[in-house]
């Protein structure tokens, strides 16, 4: 879709009631999941790999169909928070275990919002901006910038500040220099020379250690945060108790078991809500590319 009939679909589409919205975007979930075998079959690919084939047909076929959805009202929200208050954003999300927050921005030491695909994710860094302080969110950049200009409009609406990653990490420790706050995905695939080694549902992958490396060398405080909803109308964002590192003379085992605690939390998440995670993510195409061949 070109950028101008994207500016056009959305201004008819914002002209009519949000009901009107969400079934448009159900109906291009479903059209996506009928039209793209491709995606479906990573669906499986993932699944089958982190839960070794346990899970059935059916229980597929769920997630599947769930994760076209997700991905669509994804969409569906970054466009509705273009044009959304403060106050608006509030009755749509409501937030979990804020104290969490509270108490880390009292401390005065700088915050690493560590967050998956998940759920509505961009709820996760706009909740930060409308409860709490504006964070930095490290974003991948995009090979159309028309789009990514419209992207980081829709995440950047209620005060946060986007940053692309990369050479990323000179510019995050000016800001945690600065006792700032700063989001990262923890759940992107990675080259392997970037990341870290973690173990991740019995599985050997890499994960970023930028997070584990900021808190290290600053006294930061990690603190996940993620989305869930019940009924796909309302949605609470959970911040978890930090994850504290455990500071020794050895730098790099230190990096690596609190990039590990990070990939633990994941795997904890997931296992206990699977359908919500993005599994349409190639996420294991550089440690095993030959499960998606």
């Amino acid at each position: 879709m070109g950028y101008k009939a994207l500016l056009i679909l959305e201004k008819i589409l914002m002209s009519l009631p949000h009901s009107f919205r969400k079934a448009f975007f159900s109906f291009l979930a479903t059209i996506a999941y009928i039209l793209t075998p491709k995606y479906r079959k990573v669906v499986s690919i993932n699944l089958d790999f982190l839960f070794n084939n346990s899970m059935s047909q059916e229980e597929k076929k769920e997630i599947t169909k769930y994760s076209f959805k997700n991905l669509m009202y994804n969409f569906l929200y970054l466009m509705e928070m273009r044009y959304m208050t403060k106050e608006e954003f509030k009755k749509i999300v409501k937030v979990k275990n804020f104290e969490v927050v509270q108490k880390a921005l009292d401390s005065g030491r700088p915050i690493v919002y560590i967050t998956p695909h998940y759920s509505i994710w961009e709820f996760a860094g706009a909740s930060l901006s409308v409860y709490a302080k504006p964070a930095t969110i490290v974003y991948k950049h995009l090979k159309n910038q028309e789009y990514e200009k419209w992207l980081l409009s829709a995440r950047d609406h209620f005060g946060n500040k986007s940053i692309e990653k990369k050479n990323v990490l000179k510019k995050l420790i000016k800001i945690a220099k600065n006792n700032e706050a700063i989001g990262i995905l923890i759940d992107t695939n990675i080259k392997k020379a970037d990341g870290l080694e973690v173990e991740f549902f019995g599985k050997k992958i890499h994960q970023t250690p930028v997070p584990a490396f900021i808190a290290r060398k600053f006294d930061a405080i990690i603190i996940p945060v993620l989305t869930r909803t019940q009924d796909d109308k309302t949605y609470e964002v959970t911040y978890y108790d930090p994850i504290e590192i455990q500071k020794t003379e050895n730098e790099k085992e230190d990096i690596l078991n609190l990039t590990q605690a990070q990939a633990t939390w994941l795997e904890e998440v997931i296992r206990e809500e699977p359908k919500f995670w993005f599994w349409l993510h190639r996420r294991f195409k550089n440690d095993y590319p030959e499960i998606y061949k």
